[in-house]
């Protein structure tokens, strides 16, 4: 098979046998042949995650029945072994319990992070390396390198489509039996390769929702799996009043404005959800503005040993948003060993369970550091009172 696009294929040029995680959207089904063309020995591999029943053919969703399908025709159509991996009781264990356990703690969790981490990522790429592939191949829009030093993790080329935060958790090891040949491509090439390959999926319309949401309420998903998260409970503002009432934690955001029902002479946002007391913390605007934070499980993917960080700290780029600019920061560590990011520009609504995912720099195609999960939000105006900070205490 020939490269009809001509489009420059960034993969070593020795055959090798990989493994391709096909989705059934455009993006793995051109990795995949991306690496066919490579002369590669291809294996297509699509897991199934979950009861996909109630998504069936759903627009917008993820890893529906329908996307199974769409992966096993494009086999076909580049002529390939393809293999449905049974995956659901791995996914709901590490990824929806997970999730449902995070909001009923008050946090704002990122799933499709988890999934990356937990089951594409280690064991996916166990799946692989058993399979006797050499390589893993992912359609993600991020950047493999290589260097002096062993392969980086960069941006994508794409800045609009950029994932690498939701890429934070690739361990160094993990990285080196990875590709992600669509990194340095644009969407609208990508989909023009697509067409050249003849791909039945060239026009297919991309995955919005968390896939195993099919109503699109993620309340739904927690309702049914912690009853309790509905309890109502008290609504305070930050001096103690007692506001009002709300009907569960789980539909309060951190940084939330709309929805609350309090009547008050200034506007009221969400400031914290506090799970142990059941309490819902709203207070004004500038209660939100948040200038460090404090990381639990932290991936490094520095050359340099995190522990070598000295008492200066260490100057680079954050995240904590998958869709916001990059922001000035400084990475600490604290004599306890805890990580600890001061934002120089502090920023609002940041909420614990979110990610923080740092970067060399903030060029368009900047080196991914690794990143942490938000443990503790540090409030510029002391609105958040003082929470344990040392590594026990910040673990699960």
């Amino acid at each position: 098979m020939t490269n009809p696009a001509n489009t420059p294929i960034a993969v070593p040029a020795a055959r090798k046998r990989v493994v391709v995680a096909m989705s059934g959207g455009v993006d793995s089904s051109v990795a995949a042949a991306i690496m066919k063309a490579a002369g590669h020995d291809v294996i297509g591999v699509t897991l199934q995650l979950y009861d996909h029943g109630s998504a069936t053919g759903r627009k917008g969703s993820c890893c529906a029945g329908q996307d199974i399908h769409d992966a096993r025709r494009v086999a076909e159509a580049l002529d390939i072994p393809h293999y449905v991996l049974d995956y659901e009781t791995r996914f709901a264990a590490k990824v929806i319990e997970t999730f449902a356990e995070s909001y009923v703690a008050g946090e704002t969790p990122i799933p499709c992070v988890t999934c990356n981490n937990e089951i594409k990522f280690r064991d996916l790429l166990d799946t692989a390396k058993d399979l006797g592939a050499d390589v893993l191949v992912t359609g993600h829009y991020v950047q493999r390198l290589e260097t002096e030093h062993g392969p980086v993790l960069a941006r994508a080329v794409d800045a609009d489509r950029d994932q690498s935060y939701f890429l934070f958790g690739i361990t160094k090891e993990q990285l080196a039996s990875l590709w992600f040949p669509i990194g340095g491509m644009r969407k609208a090439d990508v989909r023009e390769l697509a067409r050249s390959f003849n791909l039945p999926v060239a026009d297919k319309s991309d995955s919005q929702d968390i896939c195993f949401v099919p109503t699109g309420k993620y309340t739904d998903v927690i309702e049914r799996l912690k009853p309790t998260a509905l309890d109502s409970g008290n609504i305070v503002h930050l001096d103690g009043r007692i506001l009002g009432r709300h009907d569960g934690i789980i539909h309060y955001t951190v940084g939330q404005r709309r929805g609350i029902k309090i009547p008050a002479a200034e506007p009221l946002y969400v400031v914290r959800l506090d799970a142990a007391r059941n309490e819902v913390i709203v207070g004004p605007r500038s209660a939100l503005t948040t200038t460090g934070l404090m990381l639990r499980n932290v991936n490094w993917l520095g050359e340099k040993p995190l522990e070598d960080v000295g008492a200066s700290g260490l100057s680079l780029y954050v995240r904590m948003r998958s869709s916001q600019n990059l922001r000035p920061a400084l990475l600490q560590i604290e004599q306890n060993a805890a990580v600890r990011i001061e934002l120089h520009d502090g920023e609002e609504g940041i909420a614990t369970g979110q990610a923080c995912v740092f970067y060399a720099d903030n060029g368009t195609e900047g080196r991914v550091l690794g990143g942490g999960w938000i443990a503790k939000t540090i409030k510029a105006n002391g609105a958040e009172p003082r929470v344990a900070t040392t590594m026990a205490e910040l673990g699960r």
